[in-house]
């Protein structure tokens, strides 16, 4: 496969194995900037609000997380999900939890154990559930605006944990 295609992973419906590729990019563009990111600036906060690249991080995994289970499967999150979020995603005043005393190893293997529950959900999904409206909130959204909408919101939150890494190192 050449770089300019999208990869169509064996046993998923076809846009539902597009839309993973897709994520699984994002992901792998998301772990090589966390590989740049020097362990002791994991638990500084930024200038600007206050967030850490751990609290990014954990955020992206609850998020994901919160998305497949609550709007996907519409089910209660598995039992061990509380192993890897002892934590309430934002404060009561809507900023993110800090989130500090995890190694950077940590962070990314919550990613991949998300990730894991993601790719084995959507294994099960057809093309039709794809387009399928569900309910979120006060609104509905489809499976296929969902993953999109977990790639930006990765993508947004990897821009922000590379603001954060450089301006720890100015």
């Amino acid at each position: 496969m050449s770089h300019d295609e999208i990869a169509r992973p064996v046993g998923y419906a076809p846009g539902v194995g597009a839309l993973l590729s897709m994520m699984e990019d994002c992901r792998a563009r998301t772990l090589r900037e966390v590989q740049r990111v020097e362990p002791a600036a994991l638990d500084t906060p930024s200038a600007w609000n206050g967030n850490t690249i751990g609290s990014l991080l954990y955020h992206i995994a609850a998020i994901e997380l919160d998305w497949l289970y609550s709007d996907i499967l519409q089910q209660d999150f598995p039992p061990e999900a509380w192993e890897w979020f002892p934590h309430h995603v934002r404060e009561e005043d809507g900023r993110l939890t800090s989130v500090t005393g995890e190694s950077i190893d940590r962070h990314v293997d919550r990613l991949a154990w998300v990730r894991g529950l993601t790719r084995r959900q959507l294994r099960t999904l057809t093309e039709e559930d794809l387009h399928a409206a569900r309910p979120s909130g006060d609104r509905s959204v489809t499976l296929e605006w969902i993953l999109h909408h977990l790639m930006q919101h990765e993508a947004e939150h990897r821009g922000q944990l590379g603001e954060i890494r450089a301006a720890l190192l100015s």
